[in-house]
């Protein structure tokens, strides 16, 4: 069980580390999760805050430049074509994780 727990986690990990890759805020990262990979915002959330304990100086400018991006003029359509890039990601990234765990269960 505990190795399953840590699996989930670590999936979860790589997951918002695809989300940050696409300059997601940690809500929009939560909400592409839950919809797209069925994870809980909660377990999302926690993961994400303990990423930000961990690497403090990332995020800070993670969130200046997240500011800075969201009040000039980017366009939505710009916006939906990377959160369409990200979901199509993390389902392949969820087939290949379960493609993964059943060849190690065989």
């Amino acid at each position: 069980m505990e190795d399953t727990s840590a699996q989930y986690i670590h999936l979860v990990h790589h997951l918002i580390e695809e989300c940050l890759l696409f300059n997601m805020s940690k809500e929009e990262c939560m909400e592409a999760l839950s919809k797209h990979a069925n994870i809980q915002p909660v377990i999302t959330s926690t993961v994400w805050k303990e990423l930000e304990k961990e690497n403090k100086e990332f995020f800070e400018a993670y969130k200046k430049k997240d500011r800075e991006e969201r009040s000039s003029t980017t366009s939505s359509s710009n916006r939906e074509s990377e959160m369409e890039i990200t979901r199509q990601r993390i389902h392949k990234m969820l087939l290949d994780s379960s493609f993964s765990k059943d060849s190690h269960d065989t």
